[in-house]
């Protein structure tokens, strides 16, 4: 037993593995359904149910029987983002992108071998697509995902696609592994990706990396619309773009030369 696990408490992980096992999809489960999907009894995850209600972090609907997220989760969340040195930084500059763009915009990281969006500023006319503050997606299919695996480094491409996949999510998602290297180098040169409908038909967007105070690419600004509404590859597009990303990266404290 290493160190690590002496001190890691069972029952505090599966807490934890109950509460991010809720998803815009599946807002909202049952205890079998909960206990099915992580592998553990139904008297343990009704307990842990308990437990969290108790202090407002779940919430159970009576006449389902199902519990969905609490308020609890909610002031989380705004203790850590209002905090986030990223999202105080980047909002201003996505907001004025939007507005010239008219489209939407996102800030990205990378965690855990996916790309998690961690600040958003919607356009006036949004469409649905699968992205949102907290909303994990593969790296391979979207912009910032491809902008973010571009800067890692050959191991860590290597890592993503023997641990990964690639997996194809439409026709025009990238599954040759050659092909997405060879992708993500033409990323490094040119300094933005794009995807076209990789991740989710009749969606398209642009990304292009953001830079810390080391001059490491730690996050990804990302533009997204509908492809009948957005062109990628307008000169205009992609220099807004990249102009804002390092728009940020200044805020962030990255000198360039």
């Amino acid at each position: 037993m290493t160190s690590n696990n002496r001190y890691m408490l069972s029952s505090v992980k599966n807490a934890l593995r109950l509460l991010r096992s809720f998803t815009l999809e599946e807002p909202e489960k049952k205890v079998t359904d909960l206990a099915e999907s992580l592998g553990l009894g139904k008297s343990t995850v009704s307990r842990l149910l308990s437990t969290l209600e108790s202090e407002g972090f779940v919430i159970k609907d009576e006449e389902t029987r199902k519990y969905r997220l609490g308020l609890s989760i909610l002031h989380l969340n705004t203790v850590l983002t209002s905090h986030l040195e990223i999202t105080r930084e980047s909002q201003p500059v996505l907001e004025q992108l939007v507005n010239e763009v008219e489209e939407t915009a996102h800030v990205a990281q990378l965690e855990d071998m996916e790309v998690i969006y961690v600040n958003r500023v919607e356009c006036s006319h949004p469409v649905r697509i699968l992205s949102h503050i907290g909303r994990r997606n593969p790296l391979h299919c979207t912009s910032s995902g491809k902008v973010l695996l571009a800067f890692q480094g050959e191991h860590k491409v290597e890592q993503y696609i023997d641990q990964k996949g690639l997996q194809p999510y439409t026709l025009k998602t990238i599954t040759d592994p050659e092909k997405l290297k060879m992708e993500l180098e033409t990323i490094k040169k040119q300094g933005y990706a794009i995807s076209i409908e990789e991740r989710m038909e009749g969606v398209t967007s642009i990304a292009a990396p953001i830079k810390d105070y080391t001059g490491k690419v730690k996050y990804a600004l990302t533009v997204i619309g509908p492809v009948h509404r957005m062109n990628p590859y307008h000169p205009q597009m992609i220099h807004k773009v990249i102009n804002a990303a390092k728009e940020i990266s200044e805020r962030l404290g990255y000198w360039r030369n």
